[in-house]
């Protein structure tokens, strides 16, 4: 099985996060599941809707060619999940999402979860994101660390620079657990990997969601469920399958400016 795994930052200025995501990505995986890592140029180093909108664009080009190159499954490795819904509806290849998975899969395991997000200027979006889920009664609340996305990426081979984002992380917490929060879910893939090598992490009691091996695992099921059973993404309404040539239109139609 051969998986494509789209991060929204690129090899050339991820440092150490790359080579732990790539390790991370071989551990979580089943032993005959390859999995391929593409990145974005320029990469999401500023928190903002307008990049996460260029960003998406790009996955959905990337989700397009990881189908024609054969690929069993594409994972938007990005839990703001951005162009999610226009990549489903652009290929056949199961689309998974860090956000959506992670968050669908921890209705399983409590009630009121929460999210802690790297940056306050995400949380606007997921906000969004959970009114497009129909998950705000079960993911309560979003709180914020202060990193823009490249910062955090330091922390990735230095253990005290890693101990002083867990303990960001956990004072943001502390009130949304003391309000009842059961689980806890880091806004990112970046926070999540980073946190991924302290088993069994808990704050208050609150388990904190490695998010990357659950959409790895779900990928890994969809693209097994589609060649088994023939079970796809639906196309009538939300999903609906863009014709080939509105595809190629997409592909081959970049944004000009006039001049």
């Amino acid at each position: 099985m051969r998986i494509c795994y789209q991060s929204y930052v690129d090899e050339a200025h991820a440092g150490p996060y790359w080579d732990h995501l790539r390790q991370h990505l071989g551990e979580v995986s089943q032993p005959n599941t390859e999995i391929d890592i593409w990145g974005i140029t320029p990469h999401d180093a500023y928190a903002h809707p307008l990049v996460e909108m260029r960003c998406a664009r790009e996955m959905i080009c990337n989700a397009v060619r990881a189908e024609r190159e054969g690929y069993d499954a594409f994972i938007v490795g990005h839990f703001q999940d951005s162009g999610l819904y226009e990549a489903r509806s652009a290929v056949d290849i199961p689309v998974l999402a860090l956000g959506e998975a992670t968050m669908l899969y921890c209705c399983q395991l409590a009630q009121r979860s929460v999210i802690v997000t790297i940056n306050p200027r995400f949380i606007p979006g997921f906000h969004l994101q959970l009114s497009r889920y129909g998950l705000r009664e079960r993911v309560v609340d979003v709180a914020a660390m202060h990193f823009e996305p490249g910062q955090i990426l330091g922390a990735f081979g230095d253990s005290e620079k890693t101990e002083a984002v867990c303990k960001l992380f956990e004072e943001q917490a502390q009130p949304l657990i003391e309000a009842g929060a059961e689980l806890l879910l880091p806004g990112g893939g970046i926070p999540m990997l980073l946190f991924a090598g302290k088993h069994g992490y808990e704050v208050g009691g609150a388990p904190v969601v490695n998010g990357i091996e659950i959409v790895v695992g779900m990928a890994e099921m969809a693209a097994r469920l589609a060649r088994r059973s023939g079970l796809r993404t639906s196309r009538r309404g939300t999903f609906v399958k863009a014709p080939d040539e509105i595809v190629e239109e997409y592909l081959t139609n970049p944004v000009r400016l006039e001049t």
